[in-house]
């Protein structure tokens, strides 16, 4: 068991993975203090100069004006503007990571039709191999 797990383990694969989750909550964090450094201060300014993560409903008759923190010590309550911040931080990542993808898979198309052509030219290698296969062994039937 502890072979098979080493092989799992130490494949190409696991360790590609690995790394991916290291360098995306890296990747994460940075987002993060894009949306709540740089971003949301300007939008926050706009909606009145408040910090825009702080935005609740109290939900146990906490007065409105707490910070977030205090109110959630007072009992329960209805973020929605940390939620918005954590949906823009998401969407961001989220559309970072296409333009990502899209990038190597622009990179990797010339790659692709050139193994595309190969297996095409295989592709009909092998069928006139077959054709012949077949007239053989219908002469040899007759």
């Amino acid at each position: 068991m502890m072979e098979e797990f080493k092989k799992f383990a130490l494949k190409g694969n696991v360790v590609d993975l690995a790394v991916g989750v290291i360098i995306g909550g890296a990747f994460g964090r940075i987002v993060d203090s894009l949306v709540q450094d740089v971003i949301m201060p300007p939008i926050g300014k706009l909606f009145g100069g408040l910090d825009f993560a702080s935005y609740y409903v109290p939900l146990n008759g906490q007065p409105y004006g707490l910070p977030l923190a205090e109110a959630k010590k007072a009992g329960a309550v209805l973020a929605y503007g940390n939620f918005f911040t954590i949906l823009l931080n998401f969407l961001i990542l989220a559309f970072v990571i296409f333009q990502m993808v899209r990038l190597m898979n622009r990179m990797r198309a010339p790659f692709t039709k050139a193994e595309e052509a190969q297996q095409a030219a295989a592709a009909v290698a092998t069928s006139e191999e077959i054709v012949l296969l077949r007239e053989i062994r219908d002469a040899l039937k007759r």
